[in-house]
């Protein structure tokens, strides 16, 4: 026997971070922002009530969806009954997505909840081998400082981090007046492409600390910032090191690592 779809409207949670999109037109051009590539399947993180699920399955692809609410949840299973064996009652920072995805290439898409999207964008960084692709929104900041390049105010360690393994693309700015209940500030969605060749010719451990760590005193030269990781004298008298970290992009932050690395070893 069908169930009974359930027309009672989820309340937002101010703890869950929830602001519902209530648009229609936005919630499809967010959908078509995957370029559909290198993978079968998509997880939707926090889909709500489903407005930004209805348009992925339209898609030629598998959608899965993960949600902590357990109200959501239930209208999930009401309303998408199709949906319901690919609804995962979990809490996605904290689930072991192999459970599901094993080692299959996935992407991953959402409103995302404000007070978690840097860290739903680091566990992406975690798992780059299986996400090829991801697409969201955000606050309007974050995403900026995402998609930002050297120079800029709010370049930073998401920047870096973010751009060493994707490419990344702000989409469009979306307005608070779409969201119940509204934000108090504007959205911005995005799109992450991995990069061909990912692998970096460095040590991946050490240059995540290296940039970490030159971001902590941004405002010093990398001389001074990076001190606590006790550079020779000789490595500190290059050039690079008379930057700021805003000063260095990408690649010259994969070059500074192969320094710091090669310096180490020299020193042993």
């Amino acid at each position: 026997m069908a169930q009974r779809p359930n027309n009672h409207q989820v309340k937002a949670k101010k703890f869950l971070g929830q602001h519902f999109l209530e648009d229609e037109t936005i919630a499809e051009q967010i959908a078509d922002s995957l370029l559909l590539k290198d993978y079968k399947t998509v997880l939707e993180i926090g889909p709500g009530m489903g407005v930004l699920t209805k348009y992925l399955l339209k898609k030629p692809i598998t959608t899965y969806v993960i949600e902590i609410d357990a109200e959501s949840v239930e209208y999930l299973q009401s309303n998408y009954l199709n949906l319901t064996p690919r609804i995962l009652e979990k809490d996605f920072l904290k689930y072991d997505l192999s459970e599901t995805f094993k080692d299959e290439p996935f992407a991953i898409i959402g409103n995302f909840p404000y007070n978690i999207s840097t860290q739903i964008v680091f566990k992406t960084l975690e798992l780059r081998d299986q996400i090829p692709e991801f697409s969201g929104m955000f606050q309007k900041e974050v995403a900026e400082r995402i998609c930002s390049k050297e120079g800029s105010k709010v370049y930073g360690i998401l920047s870096v981090l973010t751009q060493a393994f994707y490419d990344a693309e702000y989409l469009f700015t979306v307005p608070p007046t779409v969201f119940n209940p509204p934000p108090r500030v504007e959205s911005g969605v995005l799109r992450l492409t991995r990069k061909a060749n990912y692998s970096l010719p460095c040590d991946e451990k050490l240059f995540f600390k290296v940039v970490k760590t030159a971001f902590q005193q941004r405002r010093k030269t990398l001389r001074n910032s990076l001190k606590t990781l006790n550079l020779s004298d000789n490595l500190k008298a290059n050039g690079i090191f008379g930057k700021r970290p805003e000063q260095l992009n990408v690649s010259q932050f994969i070059e500074l690592t192969s320094f710091i690395e090669k310096d180490a070893l020299d020193t042993e």
